[in-house]
């Protein structure tokens, strides 16, 4: 018998059925509810199990991870007589590793003690590739003995994984790092429409620039996406539009200003009102090629 917590696992999508399998194959046993039956077949097929229901995927498990799309979805799961704080046993740590607003996590940690469940809000970096490789960077916030106790969850998981402060403070980071990652694609898109109108052999461009000290993880995780193109979804504009909200009220609560950030959120919520919401992130480079005269 296995001496590993046994798993729940809320949300299979683009991260969370690649993140499930690999806590499959590091041992341990995951229970899965999603929406949709083909993803709940893929858990069974990598050797989880399909729940029919939060409340059955919940009920004897040690450890509750949740991965949905934003806060609206995160309350829905948790709270109400068919959600995870009504159903999952006492002394459950809950881990959410979706990307919302630190108050939405703040507010679950503390209605979570009333149930006698611990709560660590541990949203990730480093989208589908580095979901499926293992490779995440997992920012964490909550009480240190909660996060001791999950870390060979997260090592399983992701490559960096830190503490960053209490309840909400994982959610603030992550914010940050969205803020970071929007502003980093948006200066590739623009170099690459650059590049491209003075006539430069683009590929070999974005060699040498990635070499350099214009180089970063997003020019060399997007790369292929703009030389081909190749804007399948591994984090969808809608989703980013999401997090540029968040990070931009949650700055205006704190009274730091964003001026860069609040452009590409503009620019993100333009391409989305265009129809590309479902598009990768670095879809970016299509509104730069509409506003530098392409017809799209």
């Amino acid at each position: 018998m296995s001496t590993l917590p046994k798993v729940a696992w809320i949300g299979l999508g683009i991260m969370g059925s690649p993140m499930s399998e690999n806590l499959i194959k590091a041992g341990y046993q995951v229970t899965g509810y999603t929406l949709e039956q083909d993803k709940l077949d893929r858990l069974a097929a990598a050797g989880g199990t399909a729940a029919g229901s939060i409340a059955e995927a919940v009920e004897d498990a040690d450890v509750v991870i949740t991965m949905v799309p934003a806060s609206p979805q995160v309350e829905a799961i948790a709270y109400g007589p068919d959600g995870i704080l009504e159903n999952a046993r006492s002394g459950a740590l809950l881990i959410d590793m979706s990307s919302i607003t630190p108050q939405t996590s703040v507010d679950l940690a503390k209605a979570a003690v009333d149930q006698g469940i611990r709560v660590l809000d541990a949203p990730v970096s480093g989208g589908e590739a580095g979901a499926i490789e293992a490779v995440l960077s997992i920012m964490v916030g909550g009480e240190q003995a909660d996060f001791a106790e999950a870390e060979p969850i997260f090592q399983a998981l992701g490559k960096t994984v830190v503490l960053c402060g209490p309840h909400g403070s994982g959610q603030t980071v992550k914010a940050a790092n969205q803020l970071i990652v929007a502003v980093n694609i948006q200066a590739c898109a623009e170099a690459v429409v650059f590049l491209e109108k003075s006539g430069v052999d683009l590929k070999a461009a974005l060699d040498v620039l990635g070499g350099g000290l214009a180089g970063s993880t997003v020019l060399t995780r997007k790369k292929d996406n703009f030389l081909g193109r190749d804007f399948k979804p591994g984090f969808r504009i809608d989703l980013h539009h999401k997090d540029m909200g968040i990070v931009t009220d949650a700055a205006r609560n704190v009274g730091a200003a964003l001026p860069v950030g609040a452009v590409v959120a503009q620019l993100v919520a333009s391409l989305r009102a265009q129809g590309d919401g479902g598009l990768d992130h670095s879809a970016l480079l299509r509104a730069v090629e509409r506003l530098s005269g392409a017809r799209l």
